[in-house]
């Protein structure tokens, strides 16, 4: 049965206001809007009691003092990835036997809840630095300017989802803190390889849509990112009637900055966004990403072939008010990275 709503104090002295000056329980209830009973409940109590206030409800002891409630809390403050066992023996250890659901039951009295830990680039202070200039260099440019440009990217999108096991305990808004928080390098691992579970995908978009989606079947090497580009970058700047000298965004993955690929840009008279290393939420796209994947997702795709299919129509049906709000909202980005000092930001 779902709670009711706690009369306020002024509703029950009103009540009893009412009796006292001779109306039955029925017209006070449909005076104040309220069920007969629920006016009856509220005079017997004052009746009985001579107050209107709350009292004391009765009800099972909590099966862990204060004390201890003390220690679990400050233990997951200072470790959050402590886990429910962690504690469990600890406690045991101390002499205190409870079990996991009673932790949780009191970690989250104290408002902390269980969540899933984010994964974050690795900022080292040069990136900080380099994301700062950026965010102060761009603040000002014109929105038609954002407007001009091209967005791209490469994603790795998992068939059956990819799992993490990995939790901390956290309160509401501290999932970027970096003690819950797992650091990542977005071209650490150099070459990204195709599984057998899994898809590549580069795609670019601009503020009047998406671009053209590709699905990479090989290993993936500069040559092939060159070839990727002579075949879809220009026909999709074409496609979305993007204005003479439009700017071209990638980030900073060795094969996009290898000196062949400069040249080869510097050759087409491509004109090539400056971009700071480490700022996936710098780049718009990757909220497309997000969305693509959870709508994947729900396709629940049962093969590689149907994957990629799904992808494909996935990616068409996105509107072009989403890909345009995501542009006419860039100097809100640009806005966070300078008001967080440079490091990582919620987008």
């Amino acid at each position: 049965m779902a709670k009711t709503k706690e009369l306020s104090k002024d509703t029950r002295n009103g009540i009893v206001n009412l009796h006292q000056a001779g109306k039955t329980e029925s017209a006070i209830g449909k005076q104040l809007g309220l069920k007969k009973s629920t006016v009856g409940g509220i005079i017997r109590k004052w009746k009985t009691y001579k107050t209107i206030d709350n009292l004391p409800r009765s009800g099972a002891p909590r099966k862990i003092s204060p004390r201890v409630v003390k220690i679990i809390t400050r233990t997951v403050s200072k470790s959050p990835r402590t886990t429910r066992g962690d504690l469990v023996n600890d406690l045991q250890r101390a002499g205190t036997k409870v079990t996991k659901p009673t932790i949780s039951n009191t970690l989250r009295r104290q408002r902390l809840k269980s969540c899933s830990v984010r994964r974050v680039p690795l900022l080292k202070p040069v990136h900080v630095q380099a994301r700062l200039k950026f965010a102060r260099e761009h603040l000002d440019d014109p929105e038609e300017d954002w407007e001009n440009a091209i967005w791209s990217d490469e994603t790795k999108i998992y068939l059956f989802g990819k799992n993490s096991t990995r939790r901390v305990w956290r309160t509401k808004n501290a999932e970027l803190h970096p003690n819950n928080t797992i650091p990542t390098l977005k071209h650490g691992g150099g070459n990204i390889i195709l599984g057998g579970g899994n898809i590549i995908l580069w795609g670019c978009f601009s503020a009047k849509g998406p671009g053209r989606l590709i699905c990479i079947k090989e290993r993936m090497n500069g040559a092939m990112y060159r070839q990727i580009l002579s075949e879809n970058l220009l026909p999709s700047a074409r496609a979305l009637k993007l204005k003479r000298g439009w700017v071209f965004q990638h980030d900073n993955d060795p094969k996009h900055t290898a000196q062949a690929t400069k040249e080869w840009l510097c050759k087409k008279h491509f004109k090539v966004l400056e971009w700071p290393s480490q700022s996936p939420d710098l780049n718009p796209i990757e909220n497309l990403w997000r969305e693509l994947k959870v709508h994947v997702a729900q396709q629940q795709p049962q093969n590689i072939t149907a994957l990629e299919e799904i992808c494909m129509e996935e990616w068409s049906k996105i509107p072009a008010t989403v890909c345009e709000n995501l542009v006419m909202t860039y100097r809100k980005r640009l806005t966070s990275v300078i008001a967080n000092k440079g490091y990582i930001t919620k987008y």
